[in-house]
């Protein structure tokens, strides 16, 4: 059994092509509960931020809702596998990514709802 805790508002997965330089509203990092993840590749910048924060001229997959596990430690395993499998058995897309103690959840806002019931029925607690 993993606690989650539901972020406020909702997400955008972007993507920038390789090179842009990120606006302020991004290196600056959030002021609140919410989080910023920026990922640099060879062939683009992927950013997953609050929907208010979506850099100018950026590729966007808005209107996911963010959920958080923290707490973790690197010797943890299977976390993802028990979120992740209960979501696909249920047919609720997800994007995920992680900082070195805490795992994120992006589930469409539309299927939240859905996305919470199958993880608290798979015994998960979820707190707003």
């Amino acid at each position: 059994m993993l606690d989650l805790d539901l972020l406020p508002g909702e997400y955008a997965v972007c993507r920038l092509p390789a090179g842009t330089s990120l606006p302020a509203s991004l290196t600056a990092g959030p002021d609140d509960k919410s989080v910023i993840s920026v990922t640099w590749g060879v062939d683009e910048i992927s950013v997953i931020c609050p929907n208010d924060r979506v850099p100018t001229g950026a590729e966007a997959d808005t209107a996911w809702r963010c959920l958080r596990v923290s707490d973790l430690n690197l010797a943890m395993h299977g976390v993802l596998a028990s979120l992740v499998g209960p979501l696909a058995e249920a047919r609720v897309n997800i994007v995920t990514f992680s900082t070195y103690d805490t795992d994120y959840l992006l589930v469409p806002a539309v299927r939240l709802t859905e996305a919470v019931n199958t993880l608290t029925s798979a015994g998960h607690r979820i707190a707003s």
